[in-house]
């Protein structure tokens, strides 16, 4: 045998030994291959699933802090009203200062004012709304309208 015969059989015996591993390896490395990315997808799975379960939990008990917190408020809330409507019961003279107060806020022509009826003096009829409407019909028959 020549050298070039030696070298081609050299070369097809090494070519035929690289197929043989291919053939026999190449199918254990797609089932490793696939066996990886199972485990990198199933382990990005739980990490995600970790995740959720963590913000549902911050969710939840950030809820509850707000509901503990209005639960708080409405009971301030409640305590202040309470102590203004005691403060209010069988206190007339100040509920009528107060509401004198706030007719003499309003400006403004035009404004209709009733006068509750009441236990309070001279509360009975509303005797400046019906003076305010008169003066009003007499100059408005004055001036011919």
């Amino acid at each position: 045998m020549n050298e070039n015969t030696k070298t081609g059989l050299l070369i097809l015996a090494g070519l035929s030994a690289f197929i043989l591993i291919l053939m026999w390896g190449l199918p254990i490395y797609w089932v490793w291959s696939s066996s990886q990315d199972g485990k990198a997808q199933l382990s990005h799975a739980q990490y995600s699933k970790e995740v959720a379960v963590v913000t549902a939990k911050a969710k939840m008990e950030s809820a509850a802090y707000e509901a503990q917190a209005d639960t708080i408020l409405a009971h301030g809330i409640a305590q202040s009203n309470a102590i203004i409507g005691n403060s209010l019961k069988n206190n007339e003279p100040y509920l009528y200062f107060k509401w004198l107060q706030t007719l003499q806020d309003m400006k403004g022509e035009g404004q209709v004012i009733y006068l509750p009826g009441g236990s309070f003096p001279n509360l009975e009829m509303p005797i400046t709304e019906a003076s305010r409407l008169q003066q009003k019909k007499e100059k408005d028959l004055e001036a011919g309208k």
